[in-house]
């Protein structure tokens, strides 16, 4: 009789009982910190530049609003266009350039038929690890014609070759961001070659796949999607190009390097120069705007890319 009672009682579970009316508010005791920092550091600076663009600082009167005034005079800023018609073509040269020679180390790397890999990996992202402060300066005492490396070149042989040249200033510029990023790029990619299976390469090896063939139906379908990530990370900071630019405006013989070179030059000496904070900081919404819409583009392509 006892055995039958013990038999009908109920079963319980250990699971613990849910409501699932309840909301579960656990998780945002971990995400607290996160939130309130990334609040007052990325989301209030953004509401307060898009509010003071909408102001005008005006000699009688004070501040004043003045609608989208800041943004039409800026569609009509031939210094502006000109700033981003240069970030446009620096972009198009350096980014293919740093990129291409990213993946080409990736790629050796990869190989496992390079002689010291590990001071060889060290060595490419080192350049990353320097300040771009620091990273300037150096390439500006090489680039001096007179006291640099270029000036004792040019000494040696007899010639007069000047990289700091009006003509030649942006290629300058390009060689100093890519010696910069290129190791960090380059560890990109090679973090997603290490994710393709051994058993791949020896299946290929054995169906009689040449070292080109393998690189080709194997290792470079692999790198489509770091190389989304990348492409849109050069392009960002590639828009934001400032530290370079603006350290070697006074190395830089001449007035090469205008107030006005990179759009986030415009907007330093527009803000702090010029008290034009107002307009700068319409000129930095407008910035924000376009690098977002190309940075979409190429995520769009990256997925249909990678869909097909």
């Amino acid at each position: 009789m006892a055995s039958a009672d013990i038999a009908a009682a109920p079963v319980h579970s250990g699971k613990a009982r849910v409501n699932k009316h309840k909301a579960d508010w656990r998780g945002w005791k971990f995400m607290w910190p996160f939130a309130v920092v990334f609040v007052f550091v990325f989301i209030v600076p953004i509401v307060y530049a898009v509010y003071i663009s909408f102001f005008k600082k005006q000699m009688i009167g004070g501040t004043k609003f003045v609608g989208f005034e800041n943004y039409s005079r800026l569609l009509g800023d031939g210094q502006f266009w000109s700033s981003v018609g240069r970030v446009a073509l620096f972009t198009c040269v350096q980014v293919p350039i740093m990129l291409c020679l990213s993946a080409l180390m990736a790629l050796a790397l990869d190989s496992m038929k390079l002689h010291g890999t590990r001071f060889f990996r060290i060595s490419t992202f080192l350049p990353y690890a320097v300040p771009a402060v620091v990273s300037t300066l150096i390439w500006g005492f090489v680039y001096g014609a007179k006291y640099g490396l270029v000036g004792s070149l040019n000494d040696f042989l007899g010639t007069d070759i000047d990289v700091l040249a009006p003509s030649v200033l942006l290629a300058s510029i390009g060689n100093i961001v890519t010696w910069e990023f290129t190791g960090y790029n380059m560890l990109i990619f090679y973090s997603s070659l290490s994710t393709i299976p051994h058993s791949l390469y020896e299946a290929a090896s054995i169906d009689g796949a040449s070292e080109w063939q393998i690189v080709k139906s194997i290792k470079l379908p692999e790198l489509r999607g770091s190389l989304a990530i990348t492409v849109i990370f050069s392009i960002i900071g590639s828009f934001q190009l400032f530290n370079e630019p603006s350290i070697l405006q006074n190395m830089v013989p001449g007035n090469a390097i205008t107030t006005y070179y990179t759009p986030n030059m415009y907007a330093y000496n527009l803000s702090f120069s010029g008290n034009q904070s107002n307009y700068a900081a319409a000129l930095a919404i407008v910035m924000a705007v376009i690098t977002m819409a190309i940075a979409y583009i190429v995520q769009l392509n990256s997925l249909k890319e990678q869909m097909k």
